[in-house]
């Protein structure tokens, strides 16, 4: 099957990317002494010549705030590690960049394990890539695999891009001291990323993040010229290719989550997957075939990779139906029923399905999350049936995501468990479960993002888009759409009606302002009492460890260091008093301010209509009087 894997990503060969790193090292002066010296030593340690180009164009241009938002700050890890906009500056993606961050992960890793020049790391990448800065997450990942071998770190580089998931899973299965994958996931085109994962194969936390930034901090200047030489990966022995092998060991541990094979290979529904111009094509055409199934129909506009993401406005499925037309319309070509798309790096999945008569339904994540977590268990049940076992059975969900799984463990008696946003807490969770024999056999976060079971400590757009299939062909057996047995499983665990959006903020003042006036909605240290008319009952600031709940409102959860582990300003709950929960919460990769809401009724209430109609008006209630979208020029979502 590894012959249907696509090749690499080319942006070409050097062509002069790395220049003289003598030349041009003075320009013209800003006429502020502490940004030239950021300059000299930008144009100093920089030799992509393309980077240092758009250097000496500023100054030349005398665009001296633009450069100090290039210079005079540096990237910190968020909930996906380091994520900004390619191109020139210290808070830049960039070749210099990608080789100060490997040289500061090499220090920590060293001190850190005593066998880590045995263990070695693991990098993959992505498809990304930009032309104006000669930036492509293929040659970022060759630097950073080169700061490796010149320190004689054994380094398994996969030779062409892969999922995201696939380097925690290689952690784990080569046994390695870390990994990185350089992806910005769906963010913009101009985005890319620095994504480190520790030996438990999670992605790191505190305080490792806060301990690798240090060590960055003291190894800025590139070591050696052989820091530089993407070819170094070509000709050392340290560096070895596990695609092959992890590739094999995925595909066939991926059948773990396959329970009716044998309906699967006389299943009548047709899939179209998108892979939005990313890595997901090849590998989920193989998890098709190691379920049973024929192979999705490709759209074949978005199969191959492209940087540029020509053929959508944005990269992220999770926008819904405005960015799965091309896929739709091959849906009605081909008379098929069920749409799966990955994001670019094929971590997170977007389904939608065709509705009776007419239109599609694309399924929200916390729907998707209510299907796949019922699947998970009835499956599970079906191979369990003592019900003492489910004591060792875990579900796993951020804050900010549907509480469905609650009501799933409330009633059928397994234990459910929330995590802070970002999926690195799920999988350190995971981690941290597993080693009291406990097992998770779903976790997820509301913005698409599924693991079932537990085979990489990730979320996996791979495997969550085969097991959808499964489910969709199990269920189209006995009569039932996806969205039938939604409605099914509500009316058997309550209704969870959600709403889940966000507004953009480029400027981190207002951001700022904003929350500060939530803070002090009602005078000094006084938050809102009322949201759209209805007492807020409960409140509770994440951020600052405020907890209206407990008698010196000082929350019992650790407030996180949001400047060091998470990279979010703000994380705020209210409990309004007719059993709405909404969250407002600044997104550790984007300018955006996510606002989420959700009514979860009692078993057999069937008022969707009701519930729908009132979360709607507390949506907009948040929204307006907490957000003010139109005082504060912030950017509604396009839908």
């Amino acid at each position: 099957m590894l012959a249907s894997l696509p090749l690499s990503v080319s942006m070409g060969d050097n062509n002069g990317v790395n220049g003289d790193l003598n030349a041009n090292l003075r320009c013209q002066s800003t006429g502020d002494p502490q940004l030239d010296k950021a300059v000299d030593q930008w144009l100093t340690w920089d030799k992509n010549r393309r980077t240092r180009a758009q250097v000496e164009a500023l100054v030349a241009a005398g665009r001296r705030e633009d450069l100090r938002t290039r210079l005079c700050s540096r990237m910190s890890f968020g909930t996906a590690g380091l994520r900004a906009p390619m191109g020139a500056g210290f808070n830049r993606i960039n070749d210099l960049t990608v080789i100060q961050s490997t040289q500061g992960l090499y220090s920590y890793l060293s001190r850190y394990f005593p066998d880590f020049s045995s263990r070695g790391v693991v990098l993959g990448f992505d498809t990304r890539g930009q032309e104006e800065s000669g930036c492509s997450s293929q040659r970022l990942a060759k630097l950073a695999a080169a700061v490796m071998l010149s320190r004689d770190v054994p380094v398994h580089l996969f030779s062409t891009f892969v999922p995201t998931p696939y380097v925690p899973y290689a952690v784990k299965k080569l046994g390695a001291a870390a990994g990185v994958m350089i992806t910005a996931s769906h963010n913009p085109k101009e985005d890319n990323g620095y994504k480190v994962y520790w030996c438990n194969g999670a992605q790191i936390s505190s305080p490792h993040d806060k301990e690798i930034l240090q060590s960055i901090e003291e190894q800025l200047e590139p070591w050696s010229a052989s820091c530089w030489e993407e070819e170094l990966v070509e000709r050392c022995s340290l560096r070895t290719d596990p695609l092959t092998q992890i590739n094999s060991c995925y595909m066939d541990e991926l059948t773990s989550l396959c329970f009716h094979r044998d309906q699967n290979r006389s299943c009548p529904l047709k899939f179209v997957h998108s892979s939005f111009h990313g890595v997901g094509h090849a590998f989920v055409q193989q998890a098709f075939h190691a379920f049973g199934f024929a192979p999705p129909i490709p759209v074949p506009e978005q199969k191959d990779p492209d940087p540029n993401f020509s053929s959508v406005r944005c990269p992220n499925p999770e926008e819904g139906e405005s960015v799965l037309e091309l896929s739709l319309l091959l849906a009605e070509r081909e008379n098929a029923c069920i749409v799966l798309a990955t994001d670019p790096d094929a971590d997170r999945l977007a389904v939608a399905e065709k509705s009776d008569g007419c239109g599609w339904k694309v399924f929200t994540g916390n729907e998707l999350a209510a299907l796949l977590g019922w699947w998970m268990f009835f499956n599970w049940k079906e191979a369990h049936p003592v019900p003492a076992d489910t004591q060792k059975v875990y579900m796993l969900a951020t804050t900010v995501s549907s509480k469905i799984l609650q009501a799933f463990a409330r009633i059928e008696g397994f234990h459910y468990e929330e995590t802070l946003p970002g999926f690195k807490w799920i999988g350190n969770r995971i981690h941290e479960l597993s080693k009291t024999g406990n097992s998770v056999i779903f976790a997820f976060e509301e913005s698409i993002g599924f693991l079932c079971g537990s085979m990489v400590p990730e979320k996996d757009g791979v495997s969550s888009a085969v097991v959808v299939a499964e489910m969709a062909a199990y269920l189209h057996n006995k009569k039932l759409s996806l969205k039938q047995q939604l409605h099914n499983i509500y009316q058997t665990y309550g209704h969870h009606v959600s709403k889940t959006s966000y507004v953009i903020c480029n400027d981190p003042p207002t951001i700022q302002k904003i929350f500060s006036r939530i803070r002090n909605f009602d005078g000094d240290a006084s938050y809102p009492k009322t949201c759209g008319g209805v007492r807020i009952v409960h409140i509770r600031d994440v951020t600052t460890g405020y907890d209206s709940s407990q008698p010196d409102c000082r929350s019992v959860r650790k407030p996180f260091d949001s400047s060091i582990v998470l990279n979010v300003t703000v994380h705020l709950h209210f409990t309004l008093q007719n059993g709405i929960v909404a969250t407002l919460r600044t997104s550790g990769t984007e300018p955006k301010i996510k606002y989420y809401t959700e009514y979860c009724a009692a078993p057999g209430n069937s008022e969707a209509s009701r519930l729908e109609e009132e979360l709607g008006k507390i949506t907009t209630a948040l929204l307006d009087e907490f957000l003010e979208p139109e005082r504060n020029n912030l950017i509604r979502r396009r839908v």
